[in-house]
């Protein structure tokens, strides 16, 4: 169900409503003995005063009435067990995991690595790099190896120049050397991204790790960031062996578009590029940095009217022409946060979030470990575990426990299930000791964040209240969808009784049939009414005012009552050409063809109506059953109480 669409409703039906712990409060009223008190209801009251459109129901009697009515549906539902059903579970289950992501977050280090990237797509940063391959797993002696190598070059290139070491080392497979051109933030790896922001121009970065090795960066220059372009292009592929044909080629095409033939047609015509030709050439927008091609980029940003078109150039890709279809600088911070933030909880800097949530929940919990337990796992895991093969032994003590978090005693068979599972993801060339002690730390990590997203309704009270009040107001739609909606929509035999028993409140008022012509131009319609008098159609108006793709007057036709949108409100009721009424902001003439008096409408032709009436009569009788069958009780002393407190 559209989540939207239930808000709207539960908002009608009081779903903001929620439960809070009452402390020395007042009972207002109870129901069935349930309390309810003074300050729950004051907060909803004023919580939800500018949503009550009817002025009446503000009255503070009028209102309470709606809340006791509110609570009867609450009791009625529970009492029919709708909180039980598996699908409302199911629903709330998903929502609350929903709702749960925007609490379960350090906003501080969020909200510093949201602004940093934005500030880092400012810049545009080109770079040498040289990488030293090495496993992101592998043994030590091998790391330390990469290591000293990335230190040896990074001297190398401090005293040769980079050109010259690149030209002697780069064997593309484990070791590289190679410029990366202009890129900006996320298109690299987070560590990457920092040292090529956090060294100078002209300096080399000391070693750094990434997923992929070692690495040192130099950077060559800073740019400001150009903002966002959009192309249409014409390419021919790279193909060496008709490389003359190609340039002939590309150069006719290019001398058909000076003649003043359409790029798209073209495009569809000779372009190469089968993911674009038949979109007439059109590419998604790009920014400085995300194609692999420096020459395109320069050519498409150093286009400046839109639609100029480029030179035949030429890349590793193939001849290309190039449209330039529109120019967007960088959207402001407020424009972009809820992109980058998405894009950060993409990207490896979602471990700095979630590290930072940890150490939280370390300093916050208490956490009781049993100082044997990891080296009991260091004892029974074998190397079989490095192979995918290891099994928990004979006589495993699966019931000894191993470490608490808070209330939540966690056992050994917990942490056992867990490296029984992490086994098969294991590509560490570490030892099995070290591999263990790897493991642990990130079990007992997700078993902290678990036991706060657990425990999260109880432990942040602005989640909670939003999750009680789609609880209730989930409960309170589906009793209301089976016993009022529903069940209306379906007795036919009992909407056609109520529509003849309130027939009177079911008419057409007077009415016309008419055409309205409007328009920007008074002069444009002075031309429809000399043309509505030669008896011409509309369509056949339409055929002499809006030409050449221009739209000068729009009409409406229809059966319309006074309040129409398209009627201005002078407009007389009978046959004929009416003047020319300035309404809307647009100038309006009015034919009208009938004049409809007031008749009675058929049921089908009011049974949309007659359903929404009838579920409002059904509902009150329904409401007065339930004040029927659970007892409130309104303590009039704390009532008052409340209305000094209003007024």
């Amino acid at each position: 169900m559209n989540l939207q669409l239930k808000g709207f409703l539960f908002t009608l039906f009081f779903g903001l409503f929620f439960i809070t712990q009452a402390q020395e409060d007042q009972v207002l009223f109870t129901v069935e003995n349930v309390p309810v008190y003074a300050n729950e209801f004051l907060r909803v009251y004023n919580k939800n005063l500018d949503l009550v459109k009817d002025d009446s129901q503000k009255e503070m009697d009028a209102y309470l009435k709606l809340f006791i009515n509110y609570k009867l549906k609450l009791t009625e539902a529970r009492r029919m067990k709708l909180d039980q059903k598996q699908s409302y579970i199911r629903e709330l289950e998903s929502y609350k995991k929903q709702l749960s992501k925007n609490y379960l977050t350090d906003s501080k280090v969020t909200d510093t690595l949201i602004r940093e990237a934005y500030e880092r797509l400012k810049l545009e940063v080109n770079a040498d790099h040289i990488l030293v391959r090495v496993d992101e797993n592998a043994m030590a002696k091998d790391t330390l190896a990469a290591y000293n190598e990335i230190l040896k070059l990074r001297k190398r290139v401090l005293e040769e120049g980079y050109e010259a070491v690149q030209q002697d080392v780069h064997n593309g497979k484990t070791l590289f050397a190679e410029n990366l051109g202009y890129f900006t933030a996320f298109k690299m790896v987070y560590p990457f991204e920092n040292a090529a922001y956090n060294t100078e121009i002209g300096e080399v970065s000391m070693p750094f790790r990434t997923r992929f090795g070692y690495h040192v960066v130099k950077v060559i220059d800073k740019r400001a960031s150009r903002g966002e372009v959009s192309v249409a292009h014409i390419m021919l592929k790279d193909n060496p062996s008709s490389d003359a044909n190609d340039e002939i080629k590309i150069n006719e095409i290019y001398q058909r578009l000076k003649q003043g033939e359409a790029f798209d047609a073209l495009a569809k015509q000779f372009s190469q590029d089968k993911s674009s030709s038949a979109k007439g050439g059109m590419l998604k927008p790009f920014s400085g940095g995300e194609l692999s091609s420096l020459e395109f980029e320069e050519m498409a940003f150093g286009l400046n009217a839109i639609g100029a078109i480029s030179k035949p150039f030429k890349t590793n890709f193939g001849w290309h022409i190039i449209k330039l279809i529109d120019k967007k600088p960088m959207p402001t911070y407020k424009d972009m946060r809820a992109e980058l933030e998405s894009k950060i909880k993409r990207d490896s800097r979602s471990k700095i979030i979630n590290d930072s949530r940890v150490n939280d929940l370390k300093a916050r919990y208490s956490i009781v470990e049993n100082s044997e337990g990891l080296n009991y796992f260091k004892t029974i895991v074998t190397l079989d575990y490095l192979n995918r093969r290891w099994n928990l032994p004979s006589g495993f003590e699966a019931k000894k426990p191993l470490v608490k978090i808070q209330d939540k005693q966690l056992y050994y068979e917990d942490f056992g299930n867990y490296l029984m599972k992490s086994q098969r993801n294991n590509n560490s060339a570490n030892t099995v000791d070290a591999i263990v002690e790897n493991e642990y730390k990130a079990f007992l990590d997700n078993e902290l964040l678990r036991y706060q997203e657990d425990n999260l309704i109880i432990e942040n009270k602005a989640f909670s209240q939003i999750v009680e009040e789609y609880r209730d107001g989930l409960l309170i739609f589906d009793l209301m969808e089976s016993e009022i909606w529903n069940a209306a929509k379906k007795d036919s035999l009992a909407l056609e009784d109520f529509f003849h028993a309130h027939e009177t409140n079911y008419f057409f008022k007077e009415r016309v049939k008419a055409i309205v012509a409007s328009s920007a131009k008074k002069g444009a319609l002075k031309k429809v009414i000399k043309l509505f008098d030669e008896n011409k159609s509309i369509e056949e108006i339409k055929n002499v005012i809006n030409t050449n793709n221009i739209i000068h007057v729009s009409f409406t036709t229809g059966e319309m009552e006074a309040s129409h949108q398209a009627l201005p409100d002078a407009v007389a009721f009978k046959p004929g050409m009416s003047k020319i009424y300035k309404h809307n902001d647009a100038y309006v003439v009015v034919k009208v063809e009938e004049v409809l008096p007031k008749t009675q409408k058929t049921f089908k032709e009011a049974k949309g109506k007659v359903i929404s009436d009838y579920q409002e009569y059904k509902e009150a009788h329904w409401l007065k059953e339930l004040a029927s069958k659970y007892a409130v009780k309104v303590n009039q002393e704390v009532l008052e109480s409340v209305k000094r407190r209003l007024n």
